[in-house]
């Protein structure tokens, strides 16, 4: 078993905390030619594809940098390092203590109701493993193009549903926006091009389909 770091939006931690997150989709392939590179195998015993280059007819094998079924995922998130004092008997506001230092404690953007006041929040890739509250343990790795997510994968996604807000449809990318969808594949296609940016869903990429399930840090 490996642990490796990745990466989850302030939106996706939310959804993983509410246990509605269960898989993720990350580009397999990046290139400035995505027309001439292609994938022409995957091992599933591995978790690997071979890429061919069709220009050059370089071809070779790259395995899932998530990992494979049984390793896992400690999630960095935007935080705050403070005085373990500090919040210790404040309702709502989660800790994780330092293990080697008797003074400092990490706090969490996510879910953080309070003003800013002497602290500062860093940024989620500068998050130690020992501040990690979040442990993910990979259940399955897959390989497809990203247009092709069914409607149940969209949901596992981290999807929020409520049939009770009368607008365009049930399906959120959040709990609070003021508009959803009808369909929760167009819901997943708004989320997202809100990460890797507009015109991303029509590049179709190949992606990897990692599932996971929460397991105690």
């Amino acid at each position: 078993m490996k642990e490796r770091p990745i990466l989850f939006s302030s939106l996706m931690v939310r959804a993983l905390l509410n246990c509605t997150k269960s898989q993720t989709r990350r580009v397999a392939i990046k290139t400035s030619q995505p027309r001439a590179v292609y994938i022409t195998d995957f091992d599933a015993t591995e978790c690997s594809i071979e890429i061919e280059n069709k220009h050059s007819g370089d071809r070779y094998w790259k395995s899932c940098p998530y990992g494979q079924p049984g390793d896992r995922l400690w999630v960095r998130e935007a935080f705050a390092i403070v005085p373990r004092t500090a919040y210790r008997c404040s309702e709502g506001v989660q800790q994780t203590l330092r293990p080697d230092d008797d003074h400092d404690a990490a706090i969490y953007r996510e879910g953080w109701a309070r003003s800013r006041s002497g602290f500062r929040w860093r940024p989620s890739i500068h998050m130690p493993r020992w501040a990690s509250r979040l442990l993910l343990e990979i259940t399955s790795v897959s390989i497809e193009r990203l247009n092709n997510i069914s409607e149940a994968d969209a949901k596992a996604e981290g999807l929020h549903y409520d049939d009770e807000i009368p607008f365009n449809g049930p399906w959120f990318i959040g709990a609070c926006e003021p508009d959803g969808f009808a369909n929760p594949v167009d819901a997943y296609r708004e989320l997202w091009e809100s990460i890797n940016g507009t015109g991303s869903w029509e590049e179709n990429p190949w992606v990897w389909v990692v599932q996971f399930k929460r397991v105690q840090p």
